[in-house]
Protein backbone atom coordinates (compact mmCIF):
# COMPACT_ATOMS: atom_id res chain seq x y z
CA UNK A 1 0.00 0.00 0.00
CA UNK A 2 2.39 2.64 0.67
CA UNK A 3 4.25 1.63 -2.55
CA UNK A 4 0.96 2.50 -4.53
CA UNK A 5 0.75 6.20 -2.70
CA UNK A 6 4.65 6.75 -3.33
CA UNK A 7 4.39 6.42 -6.79
CA UNK A 8 1.06 8.15 -6.95
CA UNK A 9 3.00 10.59 -5.40
CA UNK A 10 5.49 10.37 -8.11
CA UNK A 11 3.00 10.84 -10.87
CA UNK A 12 1.69 13.95 -9.33
CA UNK A 13 5.26 15.68 -8.69
CA UNK A 14 6.25 14.99 -12.49
CA UNK A 15 3.59 16.36 -13.67
CA UNK A 16 4.40 19.71 -11.49
CA UNK A 17 5.41 22.45 -13.62
CA UNK A 18 9.07 22.95 -13.29
CA UNK A 19 8.90 26.36 -14.02
CA UNK A 20 6.33 27.04 -11.81
CA UNK A 21 8.33 25.08 -9.22
CA UNK A 22 11.60 26.71 -10.31
CA UNK A 23 9.87 30.46 -9.49
CA UNK A 24 8.95 29.30 -5.75
CA UNK A 25 12.92 28.62 -4.90
CA UNK A 26 13.77 32.10 -6.35
CA UNK A 27 14.74 31.01 -10.00
CA UNK A 28 13.19 32.80 -12.75
CA UNK A 29 14.13 32.80 -16.71
CA UNK A 30 16.63 34.54 -18.41
CA UNK A 31 14.98 34.17 -21.58
CA UNK A 32 11.92 32.70 -22.30
CA UNK A 33 9.50 31.44 -25.55
CA UNK A 34 5.99 29.69 -26.07
CA UNK A 35 8.35 26.39 -25.87
CA UNK A 36 11.25 26.37 -23.36
CA UNK A 37 12.32 28.61 -20.64
CA UNK A 38 16.51 29.21 -19.97
CA UNK A 39 17.99 29.62 -16.76
CA UNK A 40 21.18 29.96 -14.90
CA UNK A 41 21.45 26.60 -13.07
CA UNK A 42 20.43 25.93 -9.93
CA UNK A 43 23.54 23.90 -9.09
CA UNK A 44 26.00 24.86 -10.75
CA UNK A 45 27.70 28.38 -10.65
CA UNK A 46 27.10 29.96 -14.27
CA UNK A 47 26.75 33.56 -16.21
CA UNK A 48 25.37 32.14 -18.95
CA UNK A 49 21.71 30.46 -18.83
CA UNK A 50 22.36 27.05 -20.29
CA UNK A 51 20.02 25.17 -17.88
CA UNK A 52 16.67 24.63 -20.21
CA UNK A 53 13.44 24.01 -19.57
CA UNK A 54 11.24 22.27 -22.13
CA UNK A 55 7.53 23.14 -21.40
CA UNK A 56 6.45 21.42 -23.96
CA UNK A 57 6.85 18.03 -22.36
CA UNK A 58 7.81 19.35 -18.40
CA UNK A 59 11.54 18.65 -18.52
CA UNK A 60 14.57 20.39 -18.15
CA UNK A 61 18.25 19.54 -19.46
CA UNK A 62 21.52 21.25 -18.04
CA UNK A 63 23.60 21.54 -20.86
CA UNK A 64 26.33 22.60 -18.87
CA UNK A 65 26.46 19.63 -16.61
CA UNK A 66 24.98 17.04 -19.51
CA UNK A 67 21.91 15.74 -17.54
CA UNK A 68 18.22 16.31 -17.39
CA UNK A 69 14.92 15.00 -16.60
CA UNK A 70 11.79 15.90 -14.47
CA UNK A 71 11.24 17.79 -11.42
CA UNK A 72 11.68 14.95 -9.20
CA UNK A 73 15.47 14.48 -10.92
CA UNK A 74 15.87 18.09 -10.34
CA UNK A 75 15.22 19.00 -6.77
CA UNK A 76 17.63 15.41 -5.92
CA UNK A 77 20.10 17.45 -7.77
CA UNK A 78 19.76 20.70 -5.80
CA UNK A 79 19.11 19.22 -2.34
CA UNK A 80 21.51 15.98 -3.04
CA UNK A 81 18.82 14.13 -1.72
CA UNK A 82 16.73 10.56 -2.33
CA UNK A 83 13.60 10.40 -4.00
CA UNK A 84 11.77 10.14 -0.63
CA UNK A 85 13.25 13.31 0.61
CA UNK A 86 12.95 15.41 -2.71
CA UNK A 87 9.18 14.54 -2.84
CA UNK A 88 9.13 15.86 1.28
CA UNK A 89 10.36 18.87 -0.27
CA UNK A 90 8.51 19.44 -3.32
CA UNK A 91 5.06 18.86 -0.99
CA UNK A 92 6.07 21.33 1.82
CA UNK A 93 6.75 17.57 4.25
CA UNK A 94 9.69 18.53 5.10
CA UNK A 95 10.25 21.43 7.57
CA UNK A 96 13.73 21.38 7.75
CA UNK A 97 14.43 22.74 4.92
CA UNK A 98 11.73 25.53 4.68
CA UNK A 99 14.00 28.22 5.77
CA UNK A 100 17.04 27.20 3.44
CA UNK A 101 15.25 27.40 0.30
CA UNK A 102 15.79 30.65 -1.03
CA UNK A 103 17.35 31.31 -4.88
CA UNK A 104 19.73 29.24 -5.86
CA UNK A 105 21.08 31.33 -8.28
CA UNK A 106 23.42 34.53 -8.80
CA UNK A 107 21.78 37.29 -6.70
CA UNK A 108 22.32 40.52 -7.63
CA UNK A 109 23.46 43.11 -5.30
CA UNK A 110 20.94 45.48 -5.37
CA UNK A 111 18.62 43.04 -3.84
CA UNK A 112 20.69 41.68 -1.35
CA UNK A 113 21.67 43.11 2.36
CA UNK A 114 25.12 41.44 3.89
CA UNK A 115 24.28 42.55 7.75
CA UNK A 116 27.92 40.67 8.59
CA UNK A 117 30.86 39.34 7.72
CA UNK A 118 32.85 37.42 10.98
CA UNK A 119 35.15 33.99 11.91
CA UNK A 120 33.33 30.78 11.00
CA UNK A 121 32.18 30.28 14.16
CA UNK A 122 28.15 28.85 13.43
CA UNK A 123 27.86 25.28 14.64
CA UNK A 124 25.83 24.39 11.79
CA UNK A 125 28.63 25.93 8.98
CA UNK A 126 30.85 24.18 11.23
CA UNK A 127 29.32 20.41 11.08
CA UNK A 128 29.28 21.04 7.21
CA UNK A 129 32.94 22.01 6.73
CA UNK A 130 33.22 18.96 9.26
CA UNK A 131 30.61 16.34 6.41
CA UNK A 132 33.27 17.67 3.84
CA UNK A 133 36.38 16.72 5.52
CA UNK A 134 37.70 20.47 5.61
CA UNK A 135 39.74 21.54 8.01
CA UNK A 136 38.07 24.37 10.08
CA UNK A 137 41.19 26.79 10.81
CA UNK A 138 41.59 26.36 6.61
CA UNK A 139 38.26 27.50 6.02
CA UNK A 140 38.90 30.53 8.42
CA UNK A 141 41.78 31.56 6.19
CA UNK A 142 40.21 31.69 3.72
CA UNK A 143 36.70 31.93 4.35
CA UNK A 144 34.28 33.91 6.19
CA UNK A 145 30.84 33.80 7.70
CA UNK A 146 28.74 35.57 5.88
CA UNK A 147 24.83 37.01 7.73
CA UNK A 148 23.06 38.12 5.01
CA UNK A 149 19.03 39.18 4.57
CA UNK A 150 16.87 38.13 1.20
CA UNK A 151 13.14 39.12 0.92
CA UNK A 152 12.91 39.99 3.96
CA UNK A 153 14.85 36.50 5.56
CA UNK A 154 17.59 36.16 7.12
CA UNK A 155 20.55 33.55 6.29
CA UNK A 156 23.98 32.33 6.63
CA UNK A 157 26.77 30.91 4.46
CA UNK A 158 30.25 30.34 4.30
CA UNK A 159 31.46 32.89 1.83
CA UNK A 160 34.37 32.93 -0.79
CA UNK A 161 35.46 36.65 -2.02
CA UNK A 162 36.33 37.00 -5.33
CA UNK A 163 38.85 39.91 -7.11
CA UNK A 164 35.54 41.85 -7.52
CA UNK A 165 34.17 41.88 -4.36
CA UNK A 166 31.32 39.52 -4.85
CA UNK A 167 30.63 36.13 -3.05
CA UNK A 168 30.59 32.63 -3.34
CA UNK A 169 28.07 31.19 -0.66
CA UNK A 170 27.65 27.57 0.25
CA UNK A 171 25.70 25.69 3.22
CA UNK A 172 24.82 22.47 3.75
CA UNK A 173 21.31 23.19 1.27
CA UNK A 174 22.49 25.11 -1.14
CA UNK A 175 25.43 26.83 -3.26
CA UNK A 176 24.88 30.65 -4.57
CA UNK A 177 26.90 34.02 -5.61
CA UNK A 178 26.26 37.49 -4.80
CA UNK A 179 27.54 39.36 -8.27
CA UNK A 180 30.18 40.16 -9.80
CA UNK A 181 31.14 37.07 -10.59
CA UNK A 182 34.66 36.80 -10.62
CA UNK A 183 37.91 34.62 -9.96
CA UNK A 184 39.67 33.74 -6.73
CA UNK A 185 43.13 34.50 -6.79
CA UNK A 186 45.21 33.80 -3.32
CA UNK A 187 48.72 34.78 -3.55
CA UNK A 188 51.31 33.50 -1.02
CA UNK A 189 53.94 35.85 0.71
CA UNK A 190 56.55 35.23 -1.62
CA UNK A 191 56.41 38.00 -4.98
CA UNK A 192 58.03 34.88 -7.21
CA UNK A 193 55.51 33.47 -9.86
CA UNK A 194 56.74 29.91 -9.96
CA UNK A 195 53.80 27.89 -9.11
CA UNK A 196 49.82 28.28 -9.50
CA UNK A 197 47.24 25.68 -7.98
CA UNK A 198 43.97 25.54 -9.90
CA UNK A 199 40.75 24.65 -8.67
CA UNK A 200 37.04 24.92 -10.00
CA UNK A 201 35.39 25.28 -6.49
CA UNK A 202 35.44 26.75 -3.20
CA UNK A 203 35.29 23.37 -1.57
CA UNK A 204 38.22 21.84 -3.71
CA UNK A 205 40.73 24.22 -3.18
CA UNK A 206 39.82 23.98 0.66
CA UNK A 207 39.68 19.83 0.45
CA UNK A 208 43.28 20.34 -1.36
CA UNK A 209 44.64 22.93 1.21
CA UNK A 210 43.46 20.78 4.03
CA UNK A 211 44.56 17.56 2.59
CA UNK A 212 48.41 19.23 1.02
CA UNK A 213 48.74 22.21 3.77
CA UNK A 214 52.11 22.89 2.70
CA UNK A 215 50.71 23.59 -1.04
CA UNK A 216 49.90 27.14 0.22
CA UNK A 217 53.57 27.79 0.99
CA UNK A 218 54.75 26.96 -2.35
CA UNK A 219 51.98 28.08 -4.42
CA UNK A 220 49.76 30.69 -5.41
CA UNK A 221 46.04 29.17 -5.76
CA UNK A 222 43.07 30.19 -8.13
CA UNK A 223 39.28 28.94 -7.71
CA UNK A 224 37.32 29.65 -11.16
CA UNK A 225 34.54 29.78 -9.08
CA UNK A 226 32.49 28.59 -12.65
CA UNK A 227 34.02 27.25 -15.86
CA UNK A 228 32.38 30.46 -18.12
CA UNK A 229 35.51 32.19 -15.94
CA UNK A 230 38.10 30.00 -17.61
CA UNK A 231 39.63 32.02 -20.45
CA UNK A 232 40.45 34.79 -17.71
CA UNK A 233 41.94 32.33 -15.57
CA UNK A 234 44.26 31.36 -18.49
CA UNK A 235 45.49 34.99 -18.93
CA UNK A 236 46.34 35.10 -15.43
CA UNK A 237 47.92 31.81 -15.72
CA UNK A 238 50.73 33.28 -18.29
CA UNK A 239 52.21 34.94 -15.36
CA UNK A 240 53.54 31.49 -13.64
CA UNK A 241 56.51 29.06 -14.57
CA UNK A 242 54.11 26.11 -13.81
CA UNK A 243 50.26 25.50 -13.53
CA UNK A 244 49.14 22.59 -11.59
CA UNK A 245 45.51 21.39 -12.22
CA UNK A 246 42.92 20.17 -10.13
CA UNK A 247 39.97 20.63 -12.08
CA UNK A 248 36.43 18.02 -11.96
CA UNK A 249 35.99 14.78 -13.47
CA UNK A 250 33.54 15.72 -15.91
CA UNK A 251 32.60 16.63 -18.70
CA UNK A 252 33.75 20.17 -18.48
CA UNK A 253 36.12 19.92 -16.59
CA UNK A 254 38.00 17.65 -19.08
CA UNK A 255 37.65 20.19 -21.54
CA UNK A 256 38.73 22.93 -19.34
CA UNK A 257 41.88 20.81 -18.57
CA UNK A 258 42.07 19.79 -22.75
CA UNK A 259 42.06 23.50 -23.12
CA UNK A 260 44.48 24.85 -20.75
CA UNK A 261 47.61 22.00 -21.42
CA UNK A 262 46.91 23.10 -25.21
CA UNK A 263 47.54 26.68 -24.58
CA UNK A 264 49.64 26.82 -21.27
CA UNK A 265 52.06 24.03 -22.38
CA UNK A 266 53.33 24.46 -19.02
CA UNK A 267 50.03 23.39 -17.49
CA UNK A 268 49.95 19.66 -15.33
CA UNK A 269 47.21 17.98 -15.34
CA UNK A 270 46.74 15.91 -11.36
CA UNK A 271 43.05 14.76 -12.24
CA UNK A 272 44.73 11.33 -11.45
CA UNK A 273 44.97 12.01 -8.28
CA UNK A 274 41.20 11.75 -7.94
CA UNK A 275 40.69 9.56 -10.37
CA UNK A 276 37.24 7.61 -10.28
CA UNK A 277 35.73 10.88 -8.02
CA UNK A 278 33.96 13.96 -9.08
CA UNK A 279 36.52 16.27 -7.66
CA UNK A 280 39.20 16.84 -4.87
CA UNK A 281 36.61 17.10 -2.34
CA UNK A 282 34.52 14.02 -3.30
CA UNK A 283 37.49 12.13 -3.58
CA UNK A 284 38.57 13.26 0.36
CA UNK A 285 35.50 12.69 1.34
CA UNK A 286 35.98 8.95 0.67
CA UNK A 287 39.27 8.35 2.39
CA UNK A 288 39.19 7.23 5.91
CA UNK A 289 41.64 10.23 7.29
CA UNK A 290 40.20 12.58 9.91
CA UNK A 291 40.84 16.29 9.83
CA UNK A 292 40.53 18.50 12.53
Amino acid sequence: MPMKKEKTNCEIARNICIVKALAKLGHFPKRESEKEAWFLSPFRSEIQASFKVDKMINRWYDHGAGKGGNLIDLVCQVFDCSVKISLEIINHKNPSFSFHQQPILEIENDVIKINKIKNITHPALIKYLNSRKVRLKIAQQYCHEIRYEFKDKSYFAIGLKNQSQGWELRNKYFKSSIAPKDITHIKNESDQKDRLSITEGMFDMLSLVSYESNIKDNSDILVLNSVALLDKAIEVSKDYKTIVLYLDNDKSGKSSTKKFLQIIPNSIDRSALYNNYKDVNQWLVSKNEIFV
